[in-house]
Parts: structure tokens; sequence; C-alpha cells
């Protein structure tokens, strides 16, 4: 009787002790960086993965395309630039700086910043484009692009004519309509987003998020047919400050980093974290590590946990969901993109790189 009633209390705590949630930490405490492209006049801060590929894509400021592919060599597989070239609208005298980009299973597009605003559909095989959307309003300058699937997508933009840029699709980016003030929450006075890493938008399904530069988080539950806003409690009294980057792991655990590109050591009240979808954000890590950064990531397959948030000051790792963070890296990228959960592409100044983050 002794006997079975041992065992049975041995098979409760076995149970017990391996129960779902009980998962080993993980804690990543170095980061490999390998540069792929490398060039002084390379300035991207638009990046994408290709989905279910070890592969990159990227525009960058001065109207250049490039495309990162794993290709067969003597030695095995290795990333080789595939194509790059200016991108050519028959328009020599203007300066095509490209902030944004999307891409679909059939297409990839590029947003530019400045007057006109200009959403292009780029030819991956040949170095020619078609543009999609013509914006000429003066204060035309838009900031980020994503898409819901591949027939809806979205693109955010500074506010004109008192309220924020919203420009949406449903045909696959080949027709985009501006969605008009009535349609929109009332935008503050010069509101708008950080070109910085093409990460103000969070979808998560039918669910958006937009950070913006007065600290306000923009949401829509439907593709953004209606819309809601939210305050935050990030510093965002200077033109310099507001959110720079957000982030969603599922419906309602967020992040968003942001601060004063100009104070790139300030640390206070420029990270925030939401776990009921964007209602409400509180104020974590103040006056710790890191200041400024331009791009946060949640990292795949974390829980929720595991953040990677990065700027030209260098690379910070958090797995406790943004409460504490360790410095990886001196070294400075604008954007990064993961493409599983130890791996991920990132550009900035002067190069794209491979990133990978060991324990």
């Amino acid at each position: 009787m002794k006997k079975l009633l041992l065992s049975g209390l041995l098979l409760v705590f076995v149970f017990w002790s391996f129960k779902p949630g009980k998962a080993r930490q993980r804690t990543i405490n170095t980061v490999e960086i390998v540069t792929l492209v490398q060039d002084s006049l390379l300035n991207v801060r638009a990046l994408e993965v290709i989905p279910n590929e070890d592969a990159c894509v990227f525009l960058t400021s001065n109207g250049m395309f490039g495309s990162i592919l794993k290709r067969p060599s003597e030695s095995g597989m290795k990333h080789k630039p595939l194509v790059f070239y200016p991108v050519d609208l028959n328009k020599d005298s203007f300066s095509y700086n490209f902030r944004a980009m999307a891409v679909t299973k059939t297409r990839g597009m590029g947003l530019t910043i400045g007057s006109p605003a200009l959403l292009v559909d780029i030819n991956v095989d040949k170095p020619e484009t078609t543009v999609l959307y013509q914006e000429n309003h003066p204060n035309a300058f838009y900031d980020s692009m994503d898409f819901w699937n591949d027939q809806e997508g979205i693109a955010i933009g500074d506010s004109t004519d008192g309220c924020l840029s919203v420009i949406i699709t449903r045909d696959g980016g080949h027709t985009w309509t501006k969605l008009t003030c009535d349609q929109l929450p009332k935008g503050m006075e010069n509101e708008g987003a950080f070109a910085a890493s093409d990460t103000n938008i969070a979808i998560v399904g039918s669910q958006t998020w937009v950070a913006t530069t007065a600290g306000r988080v923009y949401y829509s539950p439907d593709k953004g047919i209606t819309w809601d806003v939210f305050e935050t409690p990030i510093i965002k009294e200077k033109e310099t400050e507001g959110i720079y980057s957000i982030a969603f792991y599922d419906a309602l655990n967020g992040f968003a980093i942001g601060g004063d590109y100009s104070n790139p050591e300030g640390n206070s009240a420029n990270k925030i974290r939401t776990k009921d979808g964007g209602k409400t954000w509180e104020l974590v890590a103040q006056n710790q590590e890191p200041g400024y950064r331009s791009c946060v990531q949640y990292i795949p397959d974390s829980n929720g946990k595991e953040l990677v948030a990065l700027g030209f000051k260098g690379i910070d790792y958090s797995n406790d969901s943004g409460t504490t963070w360790k410095h990886l890296s001196n070294e400075g990228f604008y954007t990064l993109r993961f493409i599983n959960d130890s791996t991920a592409y990132a550009a900035g100044q002067g190069r794209v790189s491979k990133l990978t983050f060991r324990e």
C-alpha cells in the first residue's frame, strides 16, 4: 500500500514538474554579425524577408534595389546579391528616397518619402518599375507599409489636412485609396510617423496598430475600416521624440520603443508595453538601457518574452517582455526582420547583414 502511495505521489510530482508553460527560459548572450552587402553609398531603412526562404530584399534612400538569396557555390549554399540597380522611373533629376516596402507572393512594392509620394511596383527580374499610386500634396510624407494578406495592404504617412495619411489596397496593390479625415480619428498638430525603420505598423490577423510621433497608437480591428486611437506615456514633447517602432506578438501583447534620436543615450520614458491589445500602455525599464532605438521586433516562437531592439547605437535583447535588457553589440543598424527564432537580417548605413543570436 505504501509503495502504491509513493508511486502515485511520484507520478503527481512528475506530471506537475512537466506541465505546459514550464519550459526553460532562454537567454541570448551574443550576436554574430555577417555582412552580406557593404557599400558606403548604402542607406537602408526598408527591408523585408522573403517568406519561407533564407533571403531578403531591400530598398535604399537613393533609389536602389537589392535582393540577397542563397545560391549554390563550390563550397555549398552561400548568400550573394542577386540584383542591385537604380530604380528608373524616367525622372532622372528626381531622387527616390525609399523608406518603406512590402512583399507579397506575387510582387514587391516600394514607397518614397516626400512629395510627390510614389508607391511603385518593383520588378525583381529586370530594372524597371511601375507607379501604382502617386500623391502630390505638398505635405505628403509616407513612412511605413505592410500587408494583412496578399490582397489587402496599408501604408501610413504624416498628417495632411487634419488627419493621419492612410492609404489602403484591396486588390493586391494594383490600386490604392486614401481614407478621408472623417474615416479616421482627429489628428494632432503635425502628427506623423518616423520613417526610420518601416516598423510603424504592426499587424496580427485583421488587427492593426499604427504608432505616431505624438506618442499615440491608432488601432483598427477590421483591416482599416474603423479606427480608434490610444494615448501612451512615451516621451513626446519634442519633434524628435515619440514612438519610432511598434511590434505585437499576438492580439494582446505589444511593445513600442523610441526616444529622441538627437539624444540617443536618453532612456527615460522611451520603452512601453501593453497587455490588453494597445488600450493601455505602461513604461518599462525606466531610466535603464537601451536609450533611443529605431526598431523593435519580437523573436518568433518566444511566447512574447523575447525582444530585440536596435538602432545606430547598437543591439539590445530582452527575455522578460521588455522589463530588463542586455546590450549585445555596439554595431549600428536601422532595422531588422527575423526569419526564425535565432536568425535575422539587419540593415543600416552602408550595409546589410545577417544576425545570428546565440545562448
